[in-house]
């Protein structure tokens, strides 16, 4: 592992199927690869280390719907660590079992992963000290973890000879985890000329309602079958180190999109057959925008590439892939025929 971290360096390749399409480089970031399934992993990985260090503790206690629970489960397994966490109804039965086959004791608790959360502090805090609360993606540890994934492409385009920096990331948002760890990573390797598409469903885009707003907006409900992107306020460092914020060039340098529920899933089947990968509707939704399966993109990336050379590069975030089975991959398939 490197350097003690709990999370691995994935692969970085290219898709010649969407890189045909787009007449671009499209490369592929394959965090689905690290070992609970997702990226979450790096952020979870670095806050519980930090926090058994810290702290002494006996147990982690975290609210998820599915990913980040996953993340500190493997976390807790691999650190001799108890391990609870506190789930809403909507996470799905497959993603329990596997909560529950690596030693978590799961809770389902409420509609939201907000009302899951609010037990989740509760049982921290009557616990005397012996718990370590954490949370799923708003953390100045979990966004430092986060970051290692830009510093990575960045040094895999070095391995790659490829000169030119991305024209763009693509990449979902739910709780603003990923996103914010993104912006602090491009800092690092000063790409802060890079724009990053951040995707949300349209039944769970707290993000794309809090920058139209101008401030941190939390929806009313979470409707998608994207589960793990349903929180209903992204966290405020997400917001505030994107909006109104711009690129060295001038432009905006965070470009919020909304896909739908048939999008995210379209672009799981499409990925599926292209690429022999299974990943989940979260992660669907930043590839929905590459296979661009109906109107609902606006052109955001033709415009981000208007001016492109086949050279030039294409960057999408595979974030995870825990909350798929070739089962619900059929059933999504029913549906949309």
């Amino acid at each position: 592992m490197e350097g003690g971290s709990l999370h691995i360096v994935t692969p970085l390749i290219e898709s010649p199927i969407l890189s045909e399409k787009w007449n671009v480089k499209v490369l592929l970031k394959m965090d689905f690869l690290q070992p609970s399934g997702s990226f979450k992993m790096r952020g979870i990985g670095r806050r519980c280390q930090k926090a058994l260090k810290e702290g002494g503790c006996t147990t982690f206690v975290c609210s998820s719907g599915g990913n980040a629970g996953l993340a500190v489960a493997h976390c807790g397994r691999k650190l001799g660590v108890k391990v609870t966490v506190v789930v809403p109804e909507s996470t799905g039965p497959g993603t329990i079992e596997k909560l529950r086959k690596l030693g978590a004791h799961v809770i389902i608790h409420g509609p939201y992963w907000d009302v899951a959360d609010q037990l989740a502090r509760k049982l921290v805090d009557e616990d005397g000290g012996n718990s370590a609360y954490i949370h799923p993606f708003d953390h100045p540890d979990l966004w430092e973890g986060h970051s290692t994934m830009a510093i990575e492409i960045g040094n895999q385009l070095e391995e790659m000879r490829i000169q030119r920096k991305p024209k763009a990331i693509v990449a979902s948002v739910g709780g603003g985890g990923l996103l914010t760890g993104l912006l602090l990573g491009l800092d690092k390797i000063e790409w802060t000329d890079v724009p990053i598409v951040a995707v949300e469903t349209l039944g769970a885009a707290s993000f794309h309602a809090s920058m139209s707003a101008g401030d941190l907006t939390t929806l009313k409900e979470i409707k998608t079958v994207a589960v793990t992107l349903g929180a209903r306020t992204v966290c405020h460092q997400a917001f505030k180190l994107s909006h109104g914020i711009k690129t060295s060039k001038g432009e905006p340098r965070v470009i919020p999109q909304i896909v739908s529920d048939s999008d995210a899933i379209k672009a799981c089947l499409d990925f599926a057959d292209d690429h022999r990968v299974l990943i989940e509707p979260a992660c669907g939704a930043s590839l929905a925008v590459l296979y661009e399966s109906s109107k609902a993109q606006d052109g955001v990336l033709e415009n981000i590439l208007r001016q492109s050379e086949p050279q030039d590069v294409v960057v999408v975030i595979v974030c995870g892939g825990s909350g798929v089975s070739l089962k619900l991959l059929e059933e999504w398939r029913s549906k949309l025929e």
